[in-house]
């Protein structure tokens, strides 16, 4: 079972040189760094470690980097990680075991079994509970958490989905959304979010969340009957 492991970046300095060492690389086939231009020496410490380092080029949203390390991977699942400390290391060996499974994707779930997350505020907090439920209603999912980052899955369905590099709400609702239309095989395990670690928060919740709003209305209008434009992923 080869396991590429991928970590945005984007001068991620402080995260990396508190997660990287908690990582072991005997637990996958590769680490890839797909780094958005960084200036404070994420790059250099990367290659010092030895992971595979990949410059983003499908320039102007998270997706669009994590379709470049897809790219760059050889591995036959695929795991996105963050490496800013809300993502928890130790987890990624049970999220292969239950990839094992026979689970087409896997989340770490932060709020499964009643969990919150320590790097929420009162705004994520509503958001991710109000999307995760629309996503549910509208496109008969079960998930507990349909925006985290921290997840597994096999690469042959960035295929089948059909997924856009350039929508800037990001691959994680769009896998969420399009997992439960194709009636995928997704299971949730446990994991804590701590709060990020050095530098503020790239993300900008209303933006983002007025982004996956509009995702979420235009994959329902695709999902009874409209067609859809979709980016050609390396199988």
């Amino acid at each position: 079972m080869k396991v590429s492991l991928i970590l945005p970046t984007w001068n991620e300095i402080d995260g990396m040189r508190a997660i990287a060492p908690q990582i072991n690389p005997a637990w996958v086939h590769e680490i890839i760094v797909v780094d958005g231009g960084s200036t404070d020496g994420t790059v250099e410490y990367a290659k010092e470690l030895g992971y595979k380092v990949v410059m983003q080029k499908r320039l102007g949203s998270m997706s669009g980097a994590l379709m470049d390390a897809f790219d760059a991977s050889t591995g036959d699942y695929l795991i996105t990680f963050s490496p800013d400390g809300n993502s928890v290391a130790d987890r990624i060996p049970a999220l292969i075991e239950k990839l094992k499974e026979g689970y087409d994707m896997v989340i770490v779930s932060r709020y499964l079994g009643g969990h919150k997350s320590e790097d929420d505020d009162w705004v994520t907090a509503f958001g991710n509970k109000l999307f995760t439920t629309t996503i549910n209603i509208l496109f008969g999912g079960s998930y507990t958490d349909t925006l985290v980052i921290f997840r597994g899955y096999r690469r042959d369905i960035l295929t089948r989905l059909g997924l856009s590099e350039k929508d800037v709400a990001g691959l994680e609702p769009q896998l969420s959304i399009l997992s439960a239309v194709k009636k995928l095989k997704v299971g949730e395990i446990y994991g804590a979010e701590p709060p990020r670690i050095g530098g503020a928060r790239k993300m900008q919740p209303l933006k983002h969340g007025f982004a996956i709003l509009v995702l979420i209305v235009r994959e329902w209008f695709f999902s009874i009957g409209f067609k859809r434009s979709t980016t050609k992923v390396k199988a």
